[in-house]
């Protein structure tokens, strides 16, 4: 039988409701105490902030994140093995929140158990692992007319950190430093003037108290916009600025033929740079020309450095020690890509890759800059002291180079694939193998992890001469494969750095993104169709997958706090994902 509180006596009414509002009252007064007892750990936990130095850099802590790929090498490695092959299928999600709105493909950075993440135009937030609760969030004022010269200036792909500061380079082209404890701002520099066209889709790295950074240049500003950097990390001052494009005179300048230095146009370096402490070698990767076909500038015959080349750069100076151009490119197939440093046995399977330095003493310990770094999709292995070509040779089927010098490195393309007129088609393969998603690393295994797309294009030339309104001055779609073989699906690969050969291949529709190794044995990366997967190191096998319903755009992390492992990663719009994807940053870990 039910009954009504209308046939109950008014004293246990009275006795009820007193009841009630103890019991509410219980409630608040705990949840106040969890609130106060959080705010005095995460006030103690600023309050321990140990300032970050060069040596911690350069030889992090396994429990922090400290860099775009968590060393200077870019290996994108961590040595955290508590999360392993043998459990990696339970990990749970521990929080996850909501990021700004634009195109997200951002990078944690976690030190002393806060996390300071890099959201869409210039947004700042530092949280705690543990809750997810937001620390601090700083958001930068920027001009309202930004996208009138930068088509997506929402991109903001990682920070850095140094002393108690997290530095960034902005959407308005300047560099700046925030307190690390409060998110206020400390200093500010400018690069450039932002309607010079110059756009920072990425952030610095540490080099030696250096600030050091790259970017992307639209063809209005010149030679000028195309610079890299280097600031006093403390202070913001500059310290040296190097061009990509050398001017009339210069050394290599004639590589241009007669163009004038305000017609030279476009090479950027809009990703993250390596950085060797031993050698003091900074190296970034540079990308195309604009236009692409060279016929619309001084002809097919000329090098145009230092596009789609490797710079090392002294990294107190600037001074370009050494250069390798990897292809002259005629089709938008640039070089931007992170440059992975390893120390390794030299032994190049001729059963496995194609172009062979015939100077190697097979299984001499060499000092390599090696990995995918352009979007043809061919692995490129040279010394990292003095640039010398060691082996190269594609992991998918391409079309763009037709031989390499082995003696010298000089690469030679196939003629079929160059334009010489307005209108005319070619047909491309080999990419766009590459976008911005990175690789990785781990010294486990002597093996480098890459995502990988498996295309042909049909390109058509679109212009007679350079032109501030058609910037690659070429148009693309789809095509199949000019020997009639189908395309495989998209893939990971795994790849000797000491035989380059093709140890393991995942493949799936979907497309992978960014990864990252693990001392569990693993490979973490997530896909455009939103799943989260770990696979393992050795054969390749899925472990662990998880669906979060959106594209993981941005670069996966991994670090420890009080004992316990995180992993974490953001989804969102990128250039692979539609405008309805979620910009989000989730973190996981095992069940206590």
């Amino acid at each position: 039988m039910r009954t009504s509180t209308h046939n109950l006596p008014v004293t246990k009414l009275i006795a009820i409701s007193l009841f009630l509002v103890a019991s509410l009252f219980s409630i608040t007064v705990q949840a106040a105490e969890a609130m106060a007892e959080q705010q005095q750990r995460i006030n103690q936990m600023l309050e321990d902030f140990t300032p970050v130095t060069d040596e911690m850099i350069q030889n992090p802590d396994p429990a922090d994140w400290l860099t775009w790929r968590r060393t200077l090498n870019a290996w994108g490695h961590s040595p955290l093995d508590q999360i392993n092959r043998n459990n990696v299928d339970q990990l749970r999600m521990v929080w996850a929140r909501g990021l700004d709105e634009g195109i997200q493909e951002g990078t944690a950075l976690v030190h002393d158990g806060v996390m300071f993440f890099p959201n869409p135009m210039d947004v700042t937030q530092a949280i705690d692992i543990e809750s997810g609760d937001l620390i601090w969030e700083y958001r930068r004022r920027l001009p309202r007319d930004l996208r009138d010269y930068f088509p997506v200036p929402d991109i903001n792909r990682n920070l850095a950190i140094y002393e108690d500061l997290i530095i960034d380079t902005s959407a308005d082209d300047y560099i700046y430093a925030l307190n690390a404890r409060t998110g206020e701002l400390v200093w500010e520099t400018q690069i450039l003037d932002y309607s010079r066209g110059a756009q920072q889709t990425s952030g610095p790295i540490i080099a030696n108290g250096m600030a050091i950074s790259g970017r992307g240049c639209e063809p209005e500003g010149g030679p000028d916009a195309c610079v890299m950097t280097a600031h006093n990390a403390s202070t913001g001052e500059e310290i040296w600025r190097t061009r990509t494009i050398p001017r009339p005179g210069e050394p290599n300048g004639d590589s241009w033929g007669d163009m004038t230095d305000e017609e030279r146009w476009h090479v950027g370096t809009w990703l993250v740079p390596s950085y060797d402490p031993e050698l003091n070698l900074v190296y970034f990767g540079t990308s195309v020309t604009s236009p692409a076909p060279k016929y619309t500038m001084e002809g097919n015959d000329l090098q145009y450095l230092y596009h789609n080349s490797t710079m090392a750069l002294d990294a107190d100076t600037g001074e370009i020690v050494w250069y390798y151009q990897h292809m002259v490119d005629h089709w938008d197939y640039d070089f931007p890509f992170e440059r992975l440093l390893v120390d390794t046995a030299v032994a190049p399977d001729p059963d496995a890759v194609e172009w062979i330095n015939p100077d190697i003493e097979p299984g001499e310990e060499r000092k390599v800059l090696t990995g995918i770094p352009g979007k043809p999709g061919l692995v490129y292995t040279l010394d990292r002291e003095t640039g010398e070509f060691l082996w190269s040779t594609p992991v998918v089927y391409q079309n763009l180079v037709e031989d390499i010098d082995v003696n010298t490195g000089q690469v030679m393309l196939n003629p079929e694939t160059l334009f010489t007129e307005v209108g005319q088609e070619v047909l491309t393969c080999g990419g766009i193998s590459r976008g911005w998603p990175s690789g990785t690393y781990s010294p486990s295994t002597n093996a480098m992890y890459y995502s990988l797309q498996h295309t042909c294009e049909t390109i058509t030339s679109t212009l007679t001469a350079p032109s501030l309104d058609n910037l690659y001055g070429r148009v693309n779609v789809p095509a199949a494969r000019p020997d009639g073989a189908p395309n495989p699906p998209n893939s990971v690969a795994a790849i000797s750095a000491e035989t380059g050969e093709v140890l393991w291949s995942y493949e799936q529709e979907a497309i992978m993104m960014s990864l990252m190794s693990t001392g569990g044995g693993l490979i973490f990366g997530g896909d455009n169709n939103g799943r989260m997967k770990a696979l393992d190191q050795r054969s390749g096998e899925v472990l662990w997958e998880v669906n979060v319903g959106s594209t993981v755009s941005g670069y996966p992390t991994t670090f420890m706090a009080n004992g316990k492992q995180y992993i974490a990663f953001s989804t969102g719009r990128s250039l692979y994902a539609g405008a309805t994807d979620a910009n989000l940053l989730f973190v996981f870990a095992l069940p206590d």
